[in-house]
């Protein structure tokens, strides 16, 4: 090919380019499997809970405690723990993790069985969490992020104390 100076330069600048571009995009592909279960955390690393509410309650820090509250007037809350209890009810939000998963056809995405919803420090939205159940299996579908969790029955009564297993 007869090129000048300019020509080859051009040459070589979109050559790059397009390697970067390829080898930008492999990265990503390799060992990727998108179909595949991976453990994944609830809630961002060294993320910072303000509250938690269920639906008949509300768990809110209070300084370095942390203090529960119905939300609805005259109704008894179904589970009222401690402040330890409390702790340790967002310690394990917190530091949970579950494997993801495909979403069976058995499960019915507009009938959650409890929903979960926690505002973290910094972040402009609250995080929403929907419990679901088909075939004897419990979910955990994550808004946020358009996830869905495998949850087992001991984990989800631990993360839903108000709520009742049947």
């Amino acid at each position: 090919m007869q090129l000048g100076r300019k020509g080859w330069n051009n040459v070589i600048i979109f050559s790059m380019l397009i390697m970067i571009f390829f080898l930008n995009g492999l990265h990503k592909n390799i060992g990727n499997d998108e179909t595949q279960a991976q453990l994944q955390p609830l809630l961002p690393p060294q993320s910072f809970v303000l509250t938690l509410k269920f639906i008949d309650q509300k768990i809110e820090r209070i300084g370095t405690s942390w203090r529960t509250t119905a939300l609805q007037k005259n109704a008894p809350l179904s589970w009222q723990g401690s402040e330890q209890q409390l702790s340790e009810l967002v310690y394990l939000w917190q530091n949970t993790a579950l494997m993801t998963t495909t979403t069976p056809d058995a499960l019915d995405m507009n009938k959650p069985l409890s929903v979960a919803t926690l505002e973290l420090a910094g972040e402009p939205l609250p995080w929403v969490y929907l419990l679901f159940e088909a075939n004897g299996q419990y979910y955990l579908f994550d808004k946020t992020s358009q996830r869905l969790l495998l949850l087992d029955l001991t984990t989800a009564k631990q993360l839903f104390p108000s709520f009742t297993f049947s």
